[in-house]
């Protein structure tokens, strides 16, 4: 029974996989690739870093252009290696999500890994340029940001098999990015963009969550110890409710102690609360992906209104 109940579930979504496969192929492969629904963690933080640095003396604002360079180009080279290492592993052999590119054979191993390296070159020579403008010392953080955004899943032992993706995400797209936006334009590291780093941290995860929630099947299936693997549905769950409070929670605390107008953020509620309600109601396989979307979305309001707000009360 078990191994009828596996070809069944393997065997539905190789045909859903296959027709996605033949309604994506008129479009451009790359676009697809890149992951756009993504890209909301990549624009948010930089903005929100950017507006903390708003009333700053002697602030310097192309400087925010090249770190939205450097933070785009990372997650979309984070993109492509995912598809790559996961395509190679056969992790993505079977899906509930969205197509891949080297899983679903329309582009070639070799071809996306050259597209991750390009991307994360872009990234490095934006970085270069930004750390000439402010302060060597962020070298050192780009070449880690490059190095984790690899080796999430691969090498001999990526983390993201691991349970560890979530730290990752937090951590590059939370508050590196939020904070060293703050200081590359500002040249100044301070309370309030760590605050704001935290929240936008909070939801960069939500996303990855979201993802991980709905792939627990196909990933306990390969192996793939992610944090919802290893929490399990329910708790995984939790977490993604969790995820989205402490981001309101933290835009509270932001207007409590620095810029009042921050409060602003809990405009978001109306957004983040039909994705909460449909996650804590067991949503499960292709409804997630419409979650995935939602919360897209609930980064990108939030973070509009938390910049407007921090630009507001400077």
């Amino acid at each position: 029974m078990k191994k009828y109940c596996r070809y069944s579930l393997n065997a539905h979504i190789s045909d859903h996989t296959v027709a996605m496969t033949s309604a994506v192929t008129v479009e451009n492969k790359w676009v697809l690739g890149a992951r756009p629904r993504t890209l909301p963690a990549a624009i948010v933080p930089v903005a929100v870093g950017a507006a903390c640095a708003a009333g700053v003396q002697n602030t310097v604002w192309w400087r925010a252009s090249l770190a939205l360079v450097v933070s785009l180009a990372l997650q979309v080279g984070v993109n492509y290696a995912n598809d790559y290492s996961d395509g190679i592993r056969g992790t993505d052999d079977v899906r509930v999500g969205p197509v891949r590119l080297v899983a679903s054979g329309l582009a070639s191993a070799k071809s996306v890994k050259l597209a991750a390296f390009g991307a994360f070159g872009v990234a490095a020579v934006a970085g270069l340029a930004l750390a000439i403008a402010t302060s060597w010392w962020l070298l050192v953080v780009g070449a880690a940001a490059l190095l984790a955004g690899w080796f999430y899943t691969g090498g001999p032992k990526p983390y993201g098999y691991l349970g560890l993706g979530e730290l990752f995400v937090f951590v590059f797209f939370g508050l590196v990015a939020t904070v060293g936006t703050t200081f590359a334009v500002a040249q100044r590291i301070t309370g309030l963009s760590i605050v704001m780093g935290c929240g936008v941290g909070a939801l960069a995860c939500a996303l990855l969550v979201i993802n991980n929630l709905r792939d627990i099947p196909t990933d306990r299936e390969v192996g793939k110890k992610t944090m919802a693997v290893r929490l399990g549905d329910r708790r995984t769950r939790w977490v993604y409710a969790a995820l989205v409070v402490s981001a309101f929670a933290l835009g509270i605390v932001a207007a409590t102690v620095w810029r009042p107008w921050v409060a602003l953020v809990l405009v978001a509620v109306s957004v983040a609360i039909a994705p909460v309600r449909r996650v804590l109601r067991n949503a499960s396989g292709r409804d997630l992906i419409a979650v995935l979307g939602e919360t897209g979305r609930l980064q990108m309001v939030y973070g509009v209104l938390a910049a407007i707000g921090l630009i507001l009360s400077r």
